[in-house]
């Protein structure tokens, strides 16, 4: 039987140093997106529906672009284990023309038909001309939040987690400053309303391109990437790229819009649940920031260990980290338990309202223990490993199959409690939890990749992280 903690003290504090600032950042991106909100939400309701709406388009092309990223990264941080860095420079080429020709496409359709684009979303003639002028004034930002986007994702993958983490916080203080300075004309510039929004959001994104890019192309030592490596021939690594990483770019796409379905379902519950679920979100996503950067470092401490050959300690390390997950998903169940009260008595809603949202706290409390073990199991320990065909299935089949029919069934045909809608809509993780710890524990997880061969290595970990690091 595998033991459940790893006896290695170095092996921590290497989780600590890839999992903090990578949980710091993503503590940033939910901070930046709450200050957006209060400001566009203060010029009114048009404009805040307005700019939501755009931002789904936007998002869509984000999460295409954190496939991508995260696709390639199962590839690099093997390769970074095996130290072999042509491959990986490979592996990089080929991702970032993925990038070029996503982040073209979008950038093409948003120039020709944003107002069909709007009409996705809305028929309301107002949102749609707000949204079009939000539109115009995005349209750079598409290329370069792709390549900041994935860029950030191959340094972390190499353990250079520091800069991508001094590159938010920048862009983060940079954002909410033009937008203060655009979206209310302050210190003599235009009053721009929703076009400011987007125009100080495209500032923040050229601030962020040119400190990771310009750092990744021009200064970054490990890799040694330049801007001539995106000529080069990929032609041997494409094969392995599509087998390991293209399933990640579709299971993450697919799962975007499965989650657009959970969303429509709760629509139609009605206000009350809506505005209750608005309220647990943002709880929600401050509560896994932790578990967001755990699941990073097991794909990437993973990645190296089996790069080094060394599959029984992966195997060890594997349970480590979802032992790790599960702790860490009963903490933040009993933190959200303990404070929900408080928490739901920030908002200024109706007792129906409120007795709801606390049925959901609840119910996120308890989905979120399966919600942080699968999480580390299925975009950390698992994916690290390359078993990305067998993620893509978990990840679409339980959602389509229990998740959205089951939640559906519940709030508009039985009209059960909040609470059991919630955990019906949300039951894909507690299945999928159970479903890959069984995986974890068959070792059928563990895939080579191109010339890669496994043997049994000391004790030690994978360099994840080394002096000099960014």
């Amino acid at each position: 039987m595998t033991p459940l903690f790893v006896r290695d003290r170095d092996f921590y504090k290497t989780v600590v140093k890839i999992a903090i600032p990578i949980s710091l950042q993503s503590l940033i991106t939910i901070g930046v997106n709450m200050v957006d909100n209060i400001m566009v939400g203060s010029l009114g309701e048009v404009a805040l529906s307005s700019v939501s709406l755009a931002n789904t388009f936007i998002h869509v092309f984000q999460i295409f672009c954190m496939g991508i990223g995260m696709g390639a990264s199962v590839l690099t941080s093997r390769f970074w284990g095996m130290q072999d860095l042509p491959s990986l420079r490979k592996v990089v080429t080929i991702m970032l023309r993925l990038v070029l020709g996503f982040g073209g496409f979008f950038t093409l359709v948003t120039i020709f038909i944003p107002q069909l684009l709007m009409r996705i979303y809305t028929p309301d003639a107002e949102l749609v001309a707000e949204g079009m002028r939000y539109f115009a004034w995005s349209i750079p930002s598409y290329l370069l939040l792709g390549f900041s986007l994935t860029c950030t994702i191959v340094l972390r993958s190499t353990g250079q987690v520091r800069l991508p983490l001094i590159s938010s916080l920048v862009a983060f203080f940079v954002n909410i400053f033009f937008n203060w300075l655009f979206i209310f004309g302050n210190l003599g510039a235009p009053r721009m309303g929703v076009a400011g929004a987007a125009l100080g959001t495209m500032i923040a994104r050229v601030v962020e391109f040119v400190v990771i890019c310009g750092f990744f192309f021009f200064r970054e030592q490990r890799i040694g990437y330049r801007i001539r490596h995106l000529f080069e021939s990929c032609r041997g690594m494409v094969r392995t790229y599509l087998v390991v990483a293209f399933p990640v770019l579709v299971s993450d796409a697919l799962l975007a819009f499965g989650q657009s379905a959970v969303a429509m379902i709760m629509g139609r519950i009605g206000a009350g649940f809506v505005s209750a679920n608005a309220i647990t979100a943002v709880t929600q996503q401050l509560s896994t920031v932790l578990i967001s950067g755990m699941s990073n470092a097991s794909a990437i401490i993973t990645g190296h260990t089996l790069g080094e050959g060394d599959v029984e300690k992966a195997q060890r390390q594997g349970v480590t980290f979802l032992t790790l997950g599960v702790i860490v998903g009963i903490f933040a169940g009993g933190l959200i338990m303990a404070f929900s009260g408080t928490i739901i008595g920030l908002y200024n809603i109706t007792p129906e309202t409120f007795a709801i949202a606390e049925q959901l706290m609840l119910a996120v409390g308890f989905i979120i223990i399966f919600q942080a073990a699968n999480s580390i199991l299925t975009k950390g320990v698992l994916r690290g490993g390359g078993d990305t065909k067998f993620l893509m299935l978990a990840d679409i089949l339980f959602l389509w199959v229990a998740s959205v029919p089951l939640g559906a069934l519940a709030g508009l045909v039985w009209h059960l409690p909040a609470f059991w809608i919630y955990t019906l809509l949300r039951i894909e993780h507690v299945i999928k939890a159970v479903w890959c710890v069984f995986r974890l524990y068959s070792r059928k997880w563990i895939k080579r990749v191109a010339n890669e061969s496994f043997v049994t290595r000391p004790t030690g970990i994978a360099p994840a992280v080394k002096k000099g690091s960014a």
